[in-house]
């Protein structure tokens, strides 16, 4: 959710997110495991993401019963990006308190406690966040880490390396070079992350040989997208250039971060595709075409253009028409807001 050479971090939620869904992709055991569909912007289609060998050993797992180092466990946390938390309320946020382990998890809905007794970890239980009491016992846990930068000492030692070897030896004053340097996490240093890791995979390579299917503007988006990328690069790499020893943010090529318009075009050649276009294709058309019969929806534009009409009712009516037809009717908003307003 940042734009292209920013200097914040991804929200911590959204992160999350994509964490839970690239390990579970990770840790398939092949693309016929079961069936799942991946819904994925643009934006995060051409964006390249931490290696898919990485996200699948990088977990930790327990369940009651099993011998659990605390310490092991809270330094696991703090490598993966969790916070250290008085009280755990958002996700990403860890709170320890005797033997007692807080933690909010991504990919959960509620905060979870863990019991220890020893290095034995007694229950799991998921928690209330504002009363504290217990809603769920749960019989494991499977946790993901929080960011893609993971801070151990192999990871620092290749991003110092990779970070001299780029822009040089001048890291006096260099806040993200001194950080990571020290084992602190930097605000933004999610767009070093190839300096880490060498090279990052792409939504392509945890899928395998899935089928894809573009929506009619997916690749103009994609090329807006990554125009959009390159000008972003040259106005950094332009500030850089002026003064390399003094600057202050140090850009990767964009190919680092993102695929090039080549690859892009490669990736969707070598890829099972089907584009959908609401237009009838002429013969000869290359490739199978199906035609779904899709027509077009009712428009609500006149009652809306009128200030005595209730657009809501006229939707209602229209609603109840089809159903009447037999029509199963499927109410869909371009947000949570007009969803909330259409429910109601």
């Amino acid at each position: 959710d940042c734009l292209p050479y920013d200097r914040v971090s991804p929200n911590g939620s959204v992160a999350s997110r994509r964490m839970t869904v690239l390990s579970r992709l990770a840790r398939a055991r092949s693309s016929t495991d079961r069936p799942r569909i991946l819904c994925v912007t643009v934006n995060g289609l051409v964006q390249r993401v931490a290696p898919r060998k990485w996200m699948a050993s990088e977990s930790f797992s327990a369940a009651p019963g099993n011998s659990v180092n605390m310490n092991d466990l809270v330094r696991w946390l703090e490598t993966n990006g969790f916070l250290r938390s008085s009280t755990v309320r958002e996700t990403g946020e860890y709170a320890q308190r005797g033997g007692i382990l807080d933690l909010y998890p991504p990919g959960l809905p509620q905060p979870i406690r863990l019991d220890f007794f020893g290095d034995t970890l007694e229950s799991i239980r998921s928690f209330d966040p504002e009363t504290q009491r217990t809603l769920v016992q749960l019989r494991g846990l499977d946790l993901v880490p929080m960011s893609e930068v993971t801070l151990t000492t192999e990871n620092m030692r290749r991003f110092r390396q990779n970070y001299l070897t780029l822009f040089g030896a001048q890291t006096r004053g260099d806040n993200l070079y001194e950080a990571v340097s020290e084992g602190r996490r930097h605000v933004g240093m999610e767009h070093w992350l190839p300096l880490f890791y060498g090279e990052l995979d792409t939504i392509f390579d945890y899928v395998g040989d899935a089928p894809l299917l573009l929506d009619p503007l997916a690749e103009d988006a994609a090329g807006e997208r990554l125009a959009q990328i390159k000008d972003y690069y040259d106005s950094r790499k332009s500030q850089f250039d002026l003064d390399p020893a003094r600057a202050t943010y140090k850009p990767l090529k964009p190919d680092a971060l993102y695929m090039a318009p080549q690859e892009w075009r490669e990736k969707l050649d070598a890829t099972p595709l089907a584009r959908f276009t609401p237009f009838p294709l002429a013969p000869p058309t290359k490739g199978l075409v199906i035609d779904c019969g899709a027509i077009p929806g009712r428009s609500f534009a006149p009652e809306r253009a009128d200030e005595a009409q209730n657009v809501f009712e006229a939707a209602v009516a229209h609603v109840r028409k089809l159903e009447e037809r037999g029509k199963r009717v499927i109410v869909a908003g371009w947000s949570d807001g007009s969803r909330e307003r259409l429910s109601t």
